[in-house]
């Protein structure tokens, strides 16, 4: 390969951002001003404002083996957008900063960026500012999320009450065994070059681990159905360890049926050949990035009018604690054995 290689200091900082940045189209009335000038300025016309940050390092959140970088700037915003929603609010602008070796070209921050803005296009939401910067070794992505909502619709986690049904959007787990097969494929790279990849066209589990969407489309059919959650977040660290933060923060217990928990036909095939349990790694899998909320029993029948809702338990007083009951019949305390970026 002799493509010609455009490095990063022939542009300096400013002209490298102006490069990024030309082609912005404002999305958003609240975006007043944007990319330019030392500060974005939004006006979100007396609804409230919905704010949430992340950061993503190269070795510990994405392998750049198997991460195309357009992938990477699609699934960096998608995961902020993702937090947003997960308040039941909307967003509506980001802002994006990164830190880069001199291992990236121009043109590997053009592709990064490609995703970026059809992630924007997709939802609806400007790209506002941020920074760059040089790294020593990797890549580190940092968003900022901002969303809007009418005054005091947001959901916390606290808010759940005792009785109150267990949902979660669309199916779990299959992010977590697409990173698997992706590993076992960059394994048998490592000490075989010569091996072509085979991925065995699992284009599902694969496309829910390196671009995932945010669930705007269960936030918008709440509204619709005029059902409020009691209690919301994002599955981003695993169903289990979710559940618990809900649990702990609302100050009740919990009995998550085994049978009801929403996993693709992809997923338990490829946990099979695995020898995984697909119900473990739907538990403890992590970056599925659905919705887990809780709500009224009265809201019911509106909910199965979505065939993407799982009603997957219900709220119980602290004092019966957290459990999950088997196919089989057994109850078991559920554990957080989601990923934790601290324990490496």
């Amino acid at each position: 390969m002799s493509e010609e290689r455009t490095e990063i200091n022939s542009l300096g900082e400013f002209g490298l951002i102006e490069l990024l940045t030309k082609n912005i189209e404002i999305q958003q009335a609240s975006t007043i001003l944007g990319v330019g000038d030392d500060a974005a300025v939004i006006d979100h016309f007396g609804r409230q404002t919905v704010i949430s940050t992340d950061m993503l390092v190269e070795g510990i959140h994405f392998d750049l083996m198997y991460t195309p970088l357009k992938h990477l700037g699609y699934k960096s915003v998608v995961v902020n957008l993702s937090d947003i929603y997960a308040m039941n609010a909307t967003p509506t602008q980001i802002t994006m900063s990164i830190a880069f070796s001199n291992r990236f070209s121009v043109d590997a921050l053009n592709e990064f960026y490609e995703g970026v803005y059809a992630a924007c296009e997709k939802y609806g939401v400007d790209l506002i500012g941020g920074d760059t910067t040089s790294s020593q070794k990797g890549f580190v992505i940092s968003v900022t999320a901002i969303g809007e909502v009418a005054p005091d619709k947001f959901v916390k986690r606290s808010t759940a009450e005792k009785g109150d049904l267990l949902c979660v959007s669309g199916d779990l787990g299959a992010a977590y065994l697409g990173l698997t097969l992706l590993e076992r494929e960059k394994q048998i790279y490592l000490e075989s070059p010569q091996l072509q990849p085979d991925l065995e066209n699992q284009t599902y589990i694969i496309g829910r681990q390196l671009k995932p969407e945010a669930r705007r489309d269960i936030i918008e059919f709440l509204q619709e159905q005029d059902i409020q959650p009691t209690a919301m977040m994002d599955v981003s660290d695993g169903l289990s360890s979710e559940i618990l933060h809900i649990c702990k923060q609302s100050n009740l217990g919990v009995v998550l049926y085994e049978e009801k928990i929403p996993i693709a036909n992809e997923t338990k095939e490829m946990a099979l050949k695995f020898s995984l349990d697909p119900t473990a790694a739907a538990l403890s899998g992590g970056e599925d990035y659905e919705l887990l909320f809780t709500m009224k029993q009265a809201d019911y029948d509106k909910i199965v009018l979505s065939e993407q809702i799982s009603v997957i338990g219900y709220m119980t007083d602290i004092s019966e604690g957290a459990h999950i009951l088997t196919k089989g019949g057994n109850k078991f305390k559920l554990v957080a054995q989601g990923w934790n970026a601290f324990q490496q």
